[in-house]
């Protein structure tokens, strides 16, 4: 079992590989620079060194041929050669000083060549030119260049001496040049079988320590996702990275395994939730029905009676008026109130019942329409009060137009209703807020308690007595259902300032747009019924 993880495996194994791959680098650099040093010296000094030798020798020997032919014809064109020769001497010379710089034992050996080169010059070859220009005799210069024949032998000398040592340095760097081309092949030969080997040293260490264990890890989790989820994933051997990923996909397993079980609690759990809320609806359903009968019964079998007892109490009010002593006229006006009041109280709670339930779908309502058509409504109470009521520009949403009326209805008639010593006025007002419009309803009149605000919302809860505001105590209740139902809020703004300031939201939709600009204003309009604030919980505190 490998206690390393597998990073530093991987490390360790790239690691030789790294350190192999310099070795060989520097091994190849260094054949490489023995290779270039040993042609250097072949190819680029002492063999252009050794052929600048023999070209000095026949430069010496172009010398001393052109010289005798020159003394022998006496032609001045023949000494053409012996200057052309020694020009070559002096190029040869000043070459080899180049090729042999650094070298002072060679160099040492070029000096007495170019010394004797000198004395033959001097002591030979210019006065035999003197001679051959001054017309003496051809045989007497012959004779004298016989005579220097040993100064020119003592050049040729000398250039040996100097040609052996160059020429044994060019085949010794002849042979360095072999060896180390030798060198190179050998080190580039090794380092390729020692790279094969340590490549297939390093495909087997990988198949052992990290794609064996990963196959088998795979084989592993494939175990478990063909549905074995008891399946224990383990890894007994390979890094020890693989084996701790082994284990954590254990955990997961492990967690799956549990998360598939509660799954399964879960969807029974939902299962049995499912029926109870189906025998639930199905109870909802029946008495959703059990109230359509009775809101039937309420509007037509109880309507009934009651407009007979009002009517026939109106009867005897008509006929027994003033016939009756003061009592019995006040118990004949209770019992018509009362009849009426029920008949009030019936219908307002049948209207309250359907919100919601008797719907002919949403369409497009312009708000402006529906304020309108309720200021209609409410025209003999605008009236009757002297009220003014303003709005600003209303949007278009989407709703039941009916109960939109109706929402506009019940909170312009609790502001009018409620007023104070001032002439009512009701101001509309509205904001758009992210997808939500705001609008708000704001009077001028006496104002609600802020410890008043949730119960005024509150079916049949009032605040004052039927003698000081009249109405069922409905109207808010109506109005926070019919707000709800088209996705919004409402509620009582207790900071707004005096009087009361009702604000609900209702979404925004795609048609919605302020079509029109400036405040509106409606003062005394008449319309026919109003929504009693008072009534319907709506009502101030004293």
């Amino acid at each position: 079992m490998i206690t390393w993880p597998l990073r530093r495996v991987l490390g360790a194994v790239f690691g030789v590989l790294g350190v192999v791959l310099v070795v060989v680098v520097i091994l190849v650099a260094t054949a490489l620079v023995r290779l270039d040093t040993a042609r250097s010296e072949r190819v680029e000094r002492f063999g252009p060194a050794l052929l600048a030798t023999e070209s000095l020798a026949k430069a010496y020997s172009d010398q001393e041929g052109g010289l005798r032919s020159y003394v022998a014809a006496r032609q001045p064109e023949l000494l053409r050669a012996y200057e052309q020769g020694l020009a070559a001497e002096r190029a040869q010379v000043k070459s080899l000083r180049r090729l042999l710089r650094g070298n002072s034992e060679l160099l040492g050996r070029l000096d007495p060549v170019t010394d004797a080169a000198g004395i033959w010059h001097r002591t030979v070859a210019a006065p035999a030119i003197e001679k051959t220009q001054a017309r003496e005799p051809a045989a007497e210069t012959l004779q004298d260049l016989d005579a220097g024949e040993s100064r020119f032998n003592a050049v040729r000398a000398e250039l040996d001496q100097l040609q052996q040592p160059v020429r044994e340095q060019r085949d010794r760097a002849a042979r360095t040049l072999s060896n180390s081309l030798l060198l190179l092949r050998i080190v580039l030969l090794g380092s390729l079988l020692l790279l094969l080997v340590l490549g297939g040293l390093t495909w087997l260490a990988l198949r052992r320590w990290v794609t064996d264990p990963l196959r088998r890890l795979g084989a592993e989790v494939d175990q478990v996702e063909q549905g074995d989820l008891s399946h224990r994933i383990q890894i007994k051997d390979g890094p020890a990275d693989i084996r701790t990923l082994a284990e954590q996909i254990d955990r997961m397993r492990i967690r799956v395994v549990q998360e598939y079980a509660s799954a399964q609690q879960a969807r029974e759990d939902a299962l049995r939730a499912r029926a109870l809320i189906h025998e639930q609806a199905v109870d909802l359903e029946r008495s959703n029905a059990e109230l359509e009968q009775f809101a039937y019964v309420a509007s037509h079998d109880l309507q009934e009676p009651l407009r007979k007892v009002a009517s026939f109490c109106q009867l005897l009010e008509r006929r027994y008026k003033g016939r009756l002593d003061e009592r019995g006229d006040q118990y004949i006006e209770f019992a018509v109130d009362g009849a009426k009041r029920m008949q009030q109280l019936i219908n307002d709670l049948l209207s309250f019942s359907r919100v919601g339930r008797l719907t002919t779908g949403f369409v497009d309502v312009d708000l402006e329409e529906a304020l309108a058509q309720a200021e209609r409504q409410l025209a003999a109470t605008v009236e009757e009060a002297g009220a003014t009521v303003t709005y600003a520009p209303l949007p278009t949403v989407r709703g039941e137009p009916t109960l939109l009326v109706q929402l506009f209805q019940n909170l312009v008639g609790n502001g009018i209703k409620f007023h104070g010593d001032q002439p009512p006025r009701v101001d509309i007002a509205v904001r758009q807020d992210g997808d939500m419009w705001e609008f708000s309803c704001s009077d001028n009149g006496i104002g609600i308690e802020p410890q008043y605000a949730d119960k005024i919302f509150v079916i049949f809860q009032r605040l004052h007595g039927r003698d000081v505001y009249g109405g069922t105590g409905i109207g808010l209740a109506m109005c926070k259902k019919i707000v709800e139902y088209h996705g919004g809020r409402v509620w009582l703004d207790a900071d707004a300032g005096p009087g009361a300031t009702f604000r609900w939201t209702l979404p925004v939709t795609v048609t919605s747009t302020n079509t029109n600009d400036g405040e509106r204003t409606t003062d005394d309009h008449a319309a026919a019924g109003t929504a009693d604030r008072g009534a319907v919980g709506g009502g101030r505190p004293g």
